[in-house]
């Protein structure tokens, strides 16, 4: 079941690519994460669901230091074609979460935004980012803490390909985000909330315990 749901996400997200930048609700929240984000000087920085670019676009457009390194996943090749035109310089590649394509201790940061939850095997994801950040890394998350997923899919994008992840507040607690990331080394370092007034989402900072 967990590839057939990958494949649905990939049908779905390949079906938004063309219009995903004109919801205001995903760019607006691209920019509210990257000036949540303390982005160390001379970082590496893996989006994780990057999508269309969005979250990458934002730190490079901030002003100060901007990262080395900038690489972004998604199973969506649709997205990730709308991504390499906007962000020429970085690393973007189709690929599964489950297995990033990257080497053991390669980045700083690792951000996913809205993306936790429609990804299968949240322990094997969470294990990966703990895999690829370096000593003393962070990773920050964007989960949907009140959401209406039969609303949003019917006034937004319409029906979804089954079996599509529906529970979109999997993660809507920092208790329940913090349950499911300990166990790979991680602890809440601190966290906020976001809402556009239609849905609110918890942003967290998740920092990599030293061995």
């Amino acid at each position: 079941m967990s590839d057939e749901v990958v494949d649905a996400v990939r049908r779905r997200f390949d079906g938004r690519a063309a219009t995903y930048d004109e919801s205001a609700m995903h760019r607006d929240l691209a920019g509210a994460v990257a000036e949540f984000v303390d982005v160390p000087p001379g970082a590496a920085v893996l989006d994780v669901a990057t999508g269309t670019g969005l979250v990458l676009r934002a730190l490079t457009a901030q002003g100060g230091v901007r990262p080395l390194q900038t690489a972004g996943v998604d199973v969506s090749p649709g997205m990730v074609e709308v991504a390499r035109r906007h962000l020429p310089d970085a690393t973007l590649v189709v690929a599964d979460a489950r297995r990033l394509p990257f080497p053991d201790a390669s980045f700083d940061l690792v951000t996913c935004v809205t993306g936790l939850h429609l990804i299968p095997d949240t322990p094997v994801v969470l294990a990966e980012w703990a895999r690829v950040l370096r000593r003393g890394g962070v990773a920050v998350t964007a989960t949907f803490a009140a959401f209406d997923a039969s609303r949003h899919h019917r006034e937004h994008t319409g029906p979804a390909p089954a079996p599509y992840p529906l529970r979109h507040d999997e993660f809507r607690t920092s208790e329940g985000l913090v349950e499911a990331a300990a166990p790979h080394g991680f602890r809440l370092r601190r966290s906020t909330t976001w809402s556009d007034g239609f849905d609110t989402l918890l942003v967290a900072e998740l920092a990599l315990t030293e061995a």
